[in-house]
């Protein structure tokens, strides 16, 4: 069993930056694939980014390819995501999920967390 909490969401101008952070229960958090995922008002769950537990690959949604960063850090259980250059479409309930193995899915994660809000402003 894994346990996920999101940090870091807010408010912030178009044009800003925001660092979620992701904290993982569990002595095997080294050994799952990370993904965030996000939901804007009225429309699906959509994948964000990921990365696999060795930290040595990442995926990302052409949306934000280029402005959004994934990392890891497994001696803290933490996944983070460190978002620029924001826009308001990036505007969502931000989501860390996990799931076990090495292959950074776009769907099928085993555990999700509760979601932190990201707002972004004009």
């Amino acid at each position: 069993q894994v346990q996920l909490v999101e940090s870091g969401g807010g408010l912030v101008q178009a044009g800003g930056s925001l660092r979620l952070s992701c904290a993982a229960s569990g002595r095997t958090f080294s050994t799952y694939t990370m993904g965030w995922f996000r939901r804007a008002p009225g429309k699906e769950r959509e994948f964000v980014a990921g990365i696999r537990w060795s930290g040595d690959s990442t995926r990302y949604a052409d949306s934000v390819k280029g402005r959004f960063t994934i990392s890891r850090d497994n001696a803290k259980n933490t996944v983070y995501l460190q978002m620029n250059s924001l826009k308001l479409e990036d505007t969502a309930v931000y989501y860390c999920a996990a799931r076990q193995g090495n292959y950074i899915s776009t769907d099928t994660y085993d555990y999700w967390g509760q979601g932190t809000q990201v707002t972004v402003s004009s």
